[in-house]
């Protein structure tokens, strides 16, 4: 299926059926389809050919959400630019990419300005909410006809891996990836009726995929231009919203919101979570308060969002209890995907033993823009590498233990990140937490813990050595606490290791 399938096939199953919501304005099926149809009349007048790739620089916004299915219609490639981003690197992005077209907000129109004059091959720009000089307003641009021309082939967009380890990579996502995507999503989540699904996270990265699922049962996308968690639970409640999906930062701010036990959360079907580990003991405390509706997927850019799922009901026992060993999971493998552990010399373990998660299936991208020795170098011995330490235990649950890079030695013992924070995290007073390894003479390397605590808490670092050491022993316990006000994150909410490990060695 293309992008535009999706649209077409929620529109089947009524036109006039509310597609996107925002500030409280609804446009059809029928309206979002013939908006659609008139963007990819406008992108092949101003010269798109099929297979160049067009881009999108927009916060949460239903009319940028919409030109993606316009460029799917002008059998163009949807390429993502998280406006978050520095300049340098959304220019490096739309060079890699090879953009030909970019549709923007004019909120956004300084970062264009400043990288524009180094991207000759981005004839066209479009600015979708305004009049900025060199792009043309949308009046200007949209077409007054309709057009859908024939894929020329299975990309149907390019996603950035960000420039946090190096230069980033374009990840070539295909029809098939994505349909893969949203066949597992059907397949392992509970979905009753049309669904409501709520948009809060940025549409350029994980809330914007699960968007497919939603549009093939004729659901409805209720957009959030901003994240706020106040605003996010009054639209729960309003909207009647039966699916959403958080990373586990924003959920923590959930649980600590005032309104929460207040607010009426009955219409919810699915709370995904995801794109990092989430605490057990918020995990819990999210399942009662929350309700018994938490569904966490696992994947990554390159094989999206559905690597396994842990829906919500393999969180309890048979008899109602929670499944308090299954929390620290990210579940069992998904139905259309082989997972396997790798060791070294491309040898598969057998089940409990440690080693790299390995992926096969149709949801594996088709390979790097541009860069085979990268995708040579991620699908060796024939599987997709995703560079995470785990392990399958007995009932086929996988367990992700750490980032290979993020693996603290210390004595000589491998100490997984992941532990130390899972029982960092079970202490009461901390918010959020990261743990990573610095040099150090005598241990090689010393458990580190970085922590971000609760309003007005208080705690000493020698208090929360002895906290860790009770739960999972003095080797692994942090040799070394600080308190910060804040952990540095990327643009999607993922705590940034490499920041804190800088600032750690950098001298006073």
């Amino acid at each position: 299926m293309r992008l535009a399938d999706y649209l077409d096939k929620g529109a089947s199953l009524g036109p006039d059926a509310p597609c996107l919501t925002t500030d409280g304005e609804t446009l059809s099926y029928a309206e979002v389809q013939d908006l659609s149809g008139r963007i990819a009349a406008a992108l092949v007048a101003h010269g798109v050919r099929p297979g160049e790739k067009v881009a999108i620089l927009s916060a949460n916004d239903p009319l940028a959400f919409t030109c993606v299915f316009g460029i799917s219609r002008a059998a163009a490639v949807w390429c993502p630019i998280n406006p978050r981003n520095e300049a340098a690197e959304n220019q490096e992005l739309l060079e890699l990419f090879e953009c030909v077209t970019l549709f923007f907000q004019e909120r956004f129109a300084p970062l264009v300005q400043q990288i524009r004059g180094d991207l000759p091959q981005l004839s066209t720009l479009v600015c979708i909410d305004g009049d900025v000089p060199g792009a043309l307003s949308w009046e200007d641009f949209v077409a007054g006809h309709v057009i859908d021309v024939p894929p020329v082939d299975d990309v149907a967009m390019i996603v950035g891996t960000g420039g946090t380890t190096g230069r980033p990579k374009g990840v070539m996502l295909t029809g098939t990836n994505l349909e893969t995507m949203t066949a597992i999503t059907l397949m392992s989540y509970p979905f009753e009726g049309r669904p409501v699904y709520l948009a809060l996270a940025p549409l350029t990265h994980a809330a914007g995929v699960l968007c497919f699922p939603v549009l093939a049962l004729g659901g409805e996308i209720v957009v959030m231009r901003a994240p706020d968690v106040g605003q996010f639970l009054e639209l729960v409640e309003r909207h009647r919203v039966t699916h959403t999906f958080l990373p586990p930062t924003l959920i923590y701010m959930v649980l600590a919101h005032e309104a929460l036990d207040t607010t009426d959360l009955s219409s919810l079907q699915c709370f995904w979570y995801g794109a990092a580990p989430m605490s057990a003991t918020r995990l819990e405390e999210a399942l009662v308060r929350i309700g018994p509706v938490m569904g966490q997927l696992f994947g990554q850019t390159e094989a999206p969002m559905m690597i396994s799922t842990l829906p919500p009901r393999d969180h309890f026992r048979p008899d109602g209890s929670i499944a308090h060993e299954r929390l620290s999971s990210a579940g069992r493998p998904a139905p259309l995907v082989t997972v396997s552990i790798m060791g070294d010399e491309g040898a598969l373990l057998p089940r409990g033993e440690r080693g790299e998660i390995v992926v096969r299936g149709s949801l594996v991208m088709a390979g790097y823009h541009r860069n085979p020795e990268a995708t040579a170098e991620a699908s060796a011995y024939g599987w997709h590498h995703t560079g995470d330490i785990g392990y399958l235990d007995d009932d086929g649950f996988l367990h992700i233990v750490d980032r290979a890079k993020d693996m603290v030695i210390t004595g000589g013992f491998n100490v997984y990140s992941t532990e130390v924070e899972q029982a960092l995290m079970a202490h009461p007073d901390v918010q959020d937490c990261a743990v990573i390894g610095l040099p150090d003479e005598k241990w090689g390397e010393r458990v580190t813990a970085v922590l971000q605590l609760r309003p007005g808490a208080n705690v000493e670092p020698a208090e929360i050595t002895a906290f860790v050491k009770e739960r999972i022993g003095s080797i692994k316990a942090p040799k070394q606490v600080e308190v910060w006000p804040d952990l540095p994150r990327s643009k999607v909410g993922k705590v940034l290791k490499s920041d804190i490990r800088t600032s750690l060695q950098s001298p006073a």
